[in-house]
């Protein structure tokens, strides 16, 4: 089995990390991706964002139907941070002949080198990088997954929405009505 892993926040999900996964998954050959959301990412500050389980709600309601895409919450169940080398740790445990995958952009393998033991997430994992847009591939990453320029992003989503726009074309519906739904990212005056 070649299983790829692509984890974030996902605060929210949107259509760019969705196109991404299936494009790693048909590109690279994998019988399925893996969206692992991350509980607490030691490399980005905590926001005023969903919580822990509403993002991986979410993700569930952005891969329910597609084929070879699904929702992982194993980080949301560990305690502290969330570091990639225990997630696959863990998973070699699970499922010690399955082949993994770890799938990065491009900013955030620029930053590799700083996780907790890279060498170590090298030798439980290959490690490909998709390039966005005309972003470089950072050095000492050979495979990357080319991706078409997709203007999405997290940070702009949770400004519509708490500016009362719409989110269509942007996220799922699904992931659109639940945000409006829960009134997420919306300030309450704080």
């Amino acid at each position: 089995m070649r299983v790829g892993i692509l984890g974030g926040s996902f605060d929210p999900i949107h259509n760019a990390h969705l196109i991404i996964a299936q494009l790693a998954r048909e590109s690279l050959g994998l019988d399925v991706v893996r969206l692992m959301v991350a509980a607490q990412q030691p490399h980005k500050p905590a926001g005023h964002g969903a919580t822990a389980e509403q993002r991986a709600e979410m993700v569930e309601l952005a891969v329910a139907g597609l084929p070879g895409l699904v929702a992982d919450w194993r980080e949301l169940r560990r305690s502290g941070p969330s570091y990639t080398v225990d997630t696959l740790r863990a998973l070699h445990e699970e499922t010690p002949d399955t082949e993994f995958t770890l799938l990065l952009g491009a900013d955030t393998a620029s930053h590799f080198a700083e996780w907790r033991e890279p060498e170590a997430i090298r030798a439980l994992a290959r490690v490909v990088v998709f390039r966005r847009g005309g972003a470089a591939v950072p050095a000492g990453f050979s495979a990357e997954v080319a991706v078409p320029a997709l203007e999405l992003s997290s940070t702009a989503i949770r400004t519509r929405a708490a500016a009362g726009l719409s989110l269509v074309g942007w996220v799922p519906d699904r992931v659109a009505d639940y945000i409006s739904r829960f009134g997420l990212y919306v300030s309450h005056g704080e």
